[in-house]
C-alpha cells in the first residue's frame, strides 16, 4: 500500500483538525438557531395564552368568551405566518370551542403532558408546539385551554440548515485540504532541497552544501546541522585519504630500503662481516616497520576506547618510575640523567594502561631528541583543583611554527635537518588522542634549542 507523502501527511493532519473544529462550531450554529427558533415560538405561544386569558371568563363551571362573535371575527381576519390555534376543552378533555382556523382539524388533549409546560405534538400531519393551561373556578380545574402553534416554518428553516452544512462541509474541507497541501508544499522545500543535495554527494563530491533557508527557523537549523556534518565527515575523509597516502608511503619507505640493501647482497659475493652488516641493516629496517605498524594498530585500537576504559587508583610516582626503568637501555646508551623529583606520593584516577603509553612516548621522545648526557627533569604539582606532571629535556627544541602541526600523524619537525633521529611521527598523535580519551589536557611548550617541555594536567 502506497504511503502518503511527506506534504500530504501535514495537509491531511491539519486538515482532520479542522475537520473535527468545523464539525463543532456547525454543530454550535445549528444548536443555537434551533434554540433560538424554538425560544421565539414558545414566546409567541405564552403571548397568544396571556391575550386569550383576558378573553374568557368561567360561570357556573363554564368557560365563556367574552364578546364571542368579535373574537371569531378577528381569528377570521388575522393574516399571520405563524398562527396560533387555540382550543378549549372540558375536564375530561372533551371540546367545548375552538379557533376558526382550526377549520375541521381538533388539537389533542394529552391527558399525561404537564399542564403550563410546552411540547412537541402533530395536529394531524403537521408538526405544533403545544401547551395546556388549565382553567379554575375556585381551586377547582373546570378545563383546559390548549395554544398551539405550527413548526413547520421553524423545522424547514432548520432542515435547510443542515442541508447547507451537510453540502457545505466536505466541499470546505476540499478546499483547506488543496490548500493546505499547496501551503505545505512551500513549507517543506527546503527539504526536497536537501533530498536533491543529498542525492548528488558521494565520497568523491563532497563540496556541495544545502543552501539555507531565509526563515531561521526548524528547516533552517536541520539545514545548519545538516552542513556541519557534511563539513565534519569531509574533514575526516580528507584526514582518512592522508593517513592512508602518509601510511602507505612510510611502510613502503622501509620495504624499499631492505629490498635495495638485498639486491646489492646478491649482486656479487661478500665476505662474512659485509654479510652480516647489510642482514644487521635489515633486521633495523624490519624492528622500524614493525614499530610502525605496532603505533598504527594503536591509532586504530583506541579510535573508538572511551567505552572500554579501564579506570583505577593509579599511582604517578610509581608510573614515572617504571617507564624511566623499562627504558634504561636507551637512556644509558646516551648518557642521559633522568631526575624524578616527587615530594609525595600522588594518585589519579585513569586507565593505567593508557597512561603508561602517554608517558612512554614522551619519555622516549624526549630521549631521542636530547643530546648525550643531558637531563630529563620529571616533576609533579599539586594545586587546589588539579595535578601538574611535566617532563622536561634540553634537546633540540620544536621550532615556534611547527607547535601546531606536532599533533598531526607522520609530521616531524625539520627531520631533514636531522637524519640521524629515527622515529614514524606517530608518537605524539597517539598521546594526543590517548590524552583527549582520559581527559588529560595536554600542553607542550618548547624553544629550539634550548629543550621541550611536555605538561600534563589531570583533574581532581
Amino acid at each position: 500500500m502506497q504511503q502518503f507523502s511527506f506534504k500530504n501527511r501535514i495537509a491531511s493532519n491539519y486538515i482532520i483538525t479542522t475537520a473535527l473544529l468545523i464539525l463543532v462550531v456547525f454543530f454550535a450554529i445549528y444548536s443555537i438557531v434551533r434554540f433560538s427558533v424554538y425560544v421565539r415560538v414558545n414566546n409567541e405561544i405564552k403571548t397568544e395564552v396571556a391575550e386569550h386569558l383576558k378573553e374568557i371568563e368561567v360561570i357556573e363551571n363554564c368557560v365563556l368568551l367574552i364578546e364571542e362573535e368579535e373574537w371569531k371575527t378577528s381569528q377570521f381576519n388575522k393574516v399571520e405566518v405563524s398562527p396560533a390555534f387555540i382550543q378549549f376543552v372540558d375536564e375530561l378533555g372533551a371540546m367545548v370551542e375552538k379557533s376558526p382556523n382550526l377549520k375541521q382539524k381538533q388539537l389533542t388533549y394529552k391527558a399525561n403532558a404537564p399542564v403550563n409546560e410546552l411540547f412537541d405534538t402533530k395536529l394531524e400531519n403537521i408538526s405544533v408546539r403545544q401547551i395546556q393551561v388549565p382553567l379554575y373556578q375556585g381551586t377547582k380545574i373546570i378545563g383546559y385551554m390548549i395554544v398551539a402553534m405550527s413548526l413547520e416554518d421553524s423545522i424547514m428553516v432548520l432542515n435547510n440548515l443542515f442541508t447547507v452544512m451537510l453540502i457545505a462541509y466536505p466541499m470546505i474541507l476540499l478546499v483547506l485540504f488543496l490548500i493546505a497541501r499547496f501551503i505545505a508544499g512551500r513549507s517543506i522545500k527546503p527539504i526536497s532541497t536537501i533530498i536533491q543535495t543529498s542525492n548528488v554527494i558521494t565520497k568523491d563530491n563532497l563540496k556541495s552544501r544545502i543552501p539555507l533557508p531565509q526563515n531561521r527557523d526548524e528547516l533552517f537549523t536541520l539545514s545548519h546541522t545538516i552542513n556541519n556534518l557534511l563539513d565534519r565527515v569531509e574533514n575526516a575523509i580528507e584526514r582518512e585519504k592522508q593517513f592512508t597516502s602518509d601510511a602507505s608511503h612510510e611502510l613502503r619507505t622501509p620495504l624499499a630500503v631492505i629490498k635495495g640493501t638485498l639486491e646489492v647482497l646478491i649482486r656479487k659475493p661478500r665476505n662474512p662481516e659485509e654479510y652480516k652488516e647489510k642482514i644487521d641493516f635489515c633486521i633495523n629496517e624490519v624492528n622500524r616497520l614493525n614499530h610502525l605498524v605496532d603505533e598504527l594498530l594503536l591509532l586504530a585500537r583506541f579510535e573508538n576506547q572511551k567505552q572500554t576504559l579501564k579506570l583505577e587508583k593509579v599511582s604517578l610516582n610509581a608510573l614515572f618510575l617504571d617507564v624511566i626503568s623499562r627504558n634504561t637501555t636507551i637512556i644509558s646508551d646516551k648518557k642521559i640523567k633522568c631526575i624524578a623529583k616527587f615530594s609525595k606520593d600522588y594518585y589519579v584516577t585513569t586507565d593505567a594502561y593508557l597512561l603508561n603509553i602517554i608517558v612512554n612516548n614522551i619519555l622516549t621522545n624526549a630521549v631521542k631528541y636530547s643530546k648525550p648526557s643531558d637531563t630529563i627533569n620529571f616533576d609533579i604539582i599539586e594545586t587546589e583543583n588539579e595535578l601538574i606532571c611535566s617532563v622536561s629535556d634540553h634537546g633540540i627544541g620544536i621550532a615556534e611554527e611547527d607547535l601546531q602541526k606536532i599533533f598531526d600523524q607522520f609530521y616531524r619537525s625539520k627531520s631533514n635537518d636531522h637524519p640521524e633521529i629515527k622515529g614514524t611521527g606517530l608518537g605524539l598523535s597517539i598521546v594526543k588522542r590517548l590524552s583527549l580519551l582520559l581527559q588529560i589536557d595536554l600542553q607542550i611548550e618548547s624553544e629550539e634549542h634550548k629543550g621541550t617541555k611536555v605538561i600534563l594536567r589531570f583533574p581532581k
